[in-house]
């Protein structure tokens, strides 16, 4: 018992040294890890994913950052003017919030922390056109509900509020926790009877985004086109990260819906219990402002979310 009060007040102790640390985060986030050490501190499959320009501190749990936006980047459309797809503001979220376990936070122990949940509200009047080489966009993060496990930090909840020239263009809030260790069974993968809908349909930019298939009797599942996404699913992990998953539900409500990528104003995912990356289902159910979809693995609820879509 002695043993284990000592290891949580030393944790305790972690998150509250944090709050005092000095910004070391004033210079360009490649700059300070190494361009090779910051890919493989955000789980990037390459380089050039970095969408964290510089990170630095403004308050004790506040901070401020510049991101850019590729028009090229992999979940665009290749077109000359770009609409910048909407997990991009997730994705500049999960990478800014590596960025400060990396170099910030108390130590969370081995393996880090994994995002758990997501809520994304979109100003899609505002959102820019990207028609030469990237956007550059402000980031104004908070740090909150940490807590401490016995061996150091055990959660925390990151939000980032996004602007262009001064104009909001929306904001994304993670949830972060230790990850369970154990992934679930799939259920079987009957690929001869499941059928990829087109990149349109689900609002993809490519049909290499796609990550659902219709099954027998009007079922979705999870099933990526591409197992080695290099956003989506980058390493090949075993089992669905939350943003993938967020991306899944929204895929399918567009499949459902009949309506395009750019009725989205806001995206929110629950991770309940850990999703395997192909086998789960996925059921939407329609709202007046837009649409709620629920992952199953077998019989069990693994992730719950919603999508709000711009009146008609």
């Amino acid at each position: 018992m002695l043993m284990h009060e000592s290891a949580t007040i030393r944790a305790r102790a972690a998150v509250h040294r944090w709050e005092r640390l000095a910004d070391d985060l004033d210079a360009p986030v490649a700059e300070l890890h190494g361009a090779e050490l910051a890919r493989r501190a955000l789980g990037l499959e390459t380089v050039t994913a970095l969408l964290v320009v510089s990170l630095s501190r403004r308050g004790s749990r506040s901070f401020a950052a510049v991101c850019q936006w590729p028009r090229l980047h992999p979940l665009n459309e290749r077109t000359v003017a770009v609409r910048h797809h909407p997990l991009i503001m997730v994705e500049s979220t999960r990478q800014l919030a590596m960025a400060l376990q990396h170099r910030q936070l108390p130590e969370s122990g081995t393996p880090p922390l994994q995002a758990v949940s997501i809520r994304l509200g979109l100003n899609a009047a505002a959102l820019p056109t990207e028609r030469g080489s990237v956007t550059d966009v402000a980031a104004r993060l908070t740090v909150a509900d940490l807590a401490a496990g016995h061996d150091g930090l055990a959660a925390c909840r990151v939000t980032a509020e996004f602007t262009h020239g001064g104009t909001p263009l929306g904001w994304c809030s993670m949830r972060f926790a230790r990850a369970t260790p154990q992934p679930p069974a799939a259920e079987a993968d009957h690929r001869a009877g499941l059928l990829h809908p087109s990149a349109g349909a689900v609002g993809a930019a490519a049909d290499a985004d796609v990550l659902i298939a219709r099954a027998p009797q009007a079922r979705l599942v999870i099933l990526p086109r591409d197992p080695g996404h290099p956003i989506l699913l980058a390493g090949r992990p075993a089992l669905l990260p939350a943003p993938a998953v967020l991306e899944a539900g929204r895929q399918a409500v567009m499949l459902t819906s009949g309506r395009t990528a750019a009725a989205v104003v806001g995206l929110s995912v629950e991770v309940r219990t850990p999703v395997p990356w192909r086998g789960a289902g996925v059921e939407v159910t329609t709202e007046p402002r837009g649409a709620r979809f629920v992952v199953t693995v077998g019989r069990q609820v693994s992730a719950t979310g919603t999508v709000a879509l711009l009146r008609p």
